[in-house]
């Protein structure tokens, strides 16, 4: 079976003028070479040379889109030069040469090595038929050798460009894989946590749940046994706590740290952030618009970790010296923008990062009900945008009802 590639079908219009000089100088070479008269040092015109070269070169324009018919085609032009006697330059065979090479770079290998026999037999062939005691001649071996060149460069360059289009292929999948990978094994890890978390809590809540309705009902009826219920919750609560505290151990990883007895961080300690990151060599321009208004802690956390991660980014992955921050506060949410203007680095390229920074900023955005948009900068750069409701639970940009329901529960589940 016969694969011709898409190349036959994308001739752009650019090239034709190239291709048609091309096949011009072609034409003349082949003309040229038919026309000197051997051993006799001079010049004459051939008008059979010229149909014939004509035929073929003409031939050649459609060799992209029909490449075995155009080397038929060349073919039976070579053999009628044979036949006529020009036989003293390769390059009167010069468009059967050229087909052969458009055949190896536009199909398979099995189709341009046959096809590259069978030239090469019929032309031989045709030139002992023509000459019989010239079977040993050289000029066949040549034949030979000049008919699987071409099938050789073709069939090469055909190899390198499968070879150069499967490695772009390969690393476009993998582009467009990676955050869907990314974001399996958050879910997979956040499977696991709640799995663990649900063995234990689920059953000791239900207990203590059960044991305070027992103590409510001995409160009432026997007031000299709900010491005895009291202490039983207390014993179940603190059973709860050591198993908790042993899965949260369990869950984290051998070199983490212990958890912080410190308060946790928030806009207030972002001064000091920077400060940190002018020491490591990224300056930030900090930017204020608005009135601060109180956050909630779970709120003040994720602002601070949204700008903690994403100059971190900055300094680990754009390789930059200089970056924005900019805290815009609006009456019913803070928006959060860190940009830079790309690497300046261009001797000491930044690391590679894992993927994972983005999709956790994302998580933790969505955790308190805001959006976080992260992308390319039209004047180049990076910019990451994260708009944070000031209580969180209400998605950014929701109204809240008249009649004094709140459905942010519903809609952030």
């Amino acid at each position: 079976m016969v694969v011709i590639s898409d190349e036959s079908r994308k001739a752009p219009a650019r090239t034709s003028v190239a291709e048609a000089l091309g096949l011009a100088v072609l034409f003349l070479l082949s003309v040229v070479a038919a026309s000197v008269v051997p051993h006799e040092h001079r010049f004459s015109l051939r008008w059979s040379a010229v149909l014939l070269a004509g035929i073929g070169c003409s031939a050649l324009v459609r060799r992209r889109s029909h490449p075995i018919g155009v080397l038929a085609v060349a073919l039976g032009c070579g053999v009628s030069f044979l036949v006529l006697g020009f036989r003293e330059s390769p390059l009167v065979l010069g468009p059967v040469l050229l087909s052969v090479y458009t055949v190896a770079l536009l199909t398979d290998r099995r189709t341009t090595w046959i096809s590259a026999s069978a030239s090469a037999a019929i032309l031989v062939g045709a030139a002992i038929l023509c000459a019989p005691r010239s079977w040993l001649n050289p000029d066949n071996v040549a034949l030979l050798a000049w008919t699987a060149l071409p099938a050789a460069v073709g069939d090469g360059l055909r190899s390198r460009r499968a070879y150069v289009a499967a490695v772009e292929e390969r690393a476009v999948h993998a582009e467009r894989t990676r955050e869907q990978e990314a974001q399996q094994r958050v879910a997979a890890e956040r499977v696991r946590i709640a799995r663990e978390l649900h063995d234990i809590v689920a059953h000791h809540i239900a207990l203590i749940n059960a044991q305070a309705g027992v103590a409510a009902h001995l409160a009432k009826r026997q007031p000299e046994q709900l010491l005895t219920a009291l202490e039983d919750i207390r014993d179940t609560s603190r059973s709860a706590l050591d198993e908790l505290r042993v899965t949260v151990g369990l869950l984290r990883q051998s070199g983490d740290p212990v958890a912080p007895r410190t308060p946790a961080p928030g806009l207030a300690d972002v001064p000091v952030l920077l400060a940190s990151f002018a020491r490591a060599g990224l300056a930030v321009d900090h930017t204020r618009h608005g009135t601060a208004a109180p956050l909630t802690p779970a709120v003040d956390l994720t602002a601070y970790r949204i700008v903690q991660e994403a100059l971190t980014n900055v300094r680990k992955h754009a390789g930059a010296d200089h970056a924005r921050l900019i805290l815009h506060h609006h009456p019913e949410r803070l928006t959060i923008t860190v940009e830079d203007d790309g690497g300046t680095a261009r001797n000491n390229p930044p690391p590679a990062g894992t993927g994972h920074g983005l999709i956790g900023m994302r998580e933790r955005v969505a955790t308190v009900g805001g959006r976080l948009h992260a992308g390319p900068r039209p004047g180049g750069g990076f910019s990451v945008t994260a708009d944070l409701p000031l209580r969180p639970g209400r998605l950014v940009g929701e109204t809240p009802r008249r009649d004094g329901h709140d459905d942010s529960r519903t809609a952030c589940r």
